[in-house]
């Protein structure tokens, strides 16, 4: 088949680029279009969709976004630009040509006010400015008529780019001690996974649209988050020690953005439909970390 792959350089987008290969001739798309890749500019959401026809793709997988969360709460038109207007152009441009959207979205379509993992068809109810511009662009995706699958993750993590374990690893070279707020749940979930699971969906085939979420299993804070960063960096020689991580409150770090405090995805949808069984969120963790330790060492 032919696939357009928008936003190649982040972090599920380079792990996309070697995960589709195998599916047919892949068209990679970035903001900057570097060598061979096209340019795409996302704060542009009338020009996708002359790139999609000019490409004419079977399959369109859309792995840009707008990922700021803080800085969205003051750059809400750029937020919604990349993540609501931008995603329902897309659509719209696969309904005409037939192809099939495949696009990303989040657990912060949520207010976390649930104790049970979520469902697809739970009513969302954002708390920021990020997670309101995500469900606007499932909802354009919904209302386009392009057959699509939307796959809701969350806590996207990679051994490389600005992510929450690069920023945990970074920090703990040069402090003592590390503060990380305990009372926010969710299911950690690496970049690399969720690509490799995106070919078994597509390789098993989207027979009709809708909603899937496909994350990590089981349930950790951020602060759980980190320590299991920090031992197995330190298994693995990537630290010579590991800092103290002590949990902290929400209060205790106020933010410009709301987080949900209980943002676990149900994932039983995914196995019934797909038959993808998601790992444990701590064999990301080590798997993430054996692959940085093949290629750097942190001091």
């Amino acid at each position: 088949m032919k696939l357009l792959l928008l936003g190649g350089n982040g972090q599920v987008g380079r792990a996309l680029r070697k995960s589709l290969l195998p599916l047919g001739e892949l068209v990679v798309a970035t903001r900057d279009g570097d060598g061979a890749d096209l340019a795409v500019d996302f704060l542009r959401p009338e020009t996708l969709g002359e790139r999609v026809r000019a490409v004419a793709p079977e399959v369109v997988v859309n792995a840009a976004a707008y990922t700021d969360v803080d800085r969205a709460e003051t750059e809400r038109d750029a937020a919604f630009a990349v993540n609501a207007a931008a995603p329902g152009n897309l659509a719209r441009a696969c309904a005409g040509i037939g192809a099939l959207l495949l696009h990303y979205s989040t657990d912060y379509v949520f207010d976390g006010n649930s104790d049970c993992p979520y469902l697809e068809d739970d009513q969302p109810a954002p708390l920021n400015v990020y997670g309101a511009s995500k469900l606007a662009g499932e909802q354009a995706i919904r209302a386009s008529g392009a057959r699509h699958a939307i796959l809701r993750t969350s806590w996207v993590y990679s051994a490389h780019g600005g992510n929450f374990l690069e920023t945990m690893l970074r920090l703990a070279a040069g402090r003592d001690t590390l503060r990380v707020v305990a009372d926010q749940f969710g299911a950690p979930t690496p970049a690399e996974w969720l690509a490799d699971a995106t070919v078994r969906i597509l390789d098993r085939g989207v027979g009709g649209s809708g909603i899937w979420h496909l994350a990590a299993s089981g349930r950790t804070s951020w602060h759980g988050f980190a320590e299991a960063i920090m031992q197995e960096a330190c298994q693995r020689g990537l630290l010579a020690r590991g800092p103290r991580v002590e949990a902290i409150a929400t209060s205790e770090r106020p933010t410009p953005a709301r987080r949900p405090l209980h943002s676990l995805l149900d994932t039983a949808k995914l196995r019934r439909d797909f038959g993808i069984v998601p790992p444990d969120w701590r064999t990301g963790v080590a798997t993430t970390l054996q692959q940085l330790a093949a290629s750097c060492t942190f001091d």
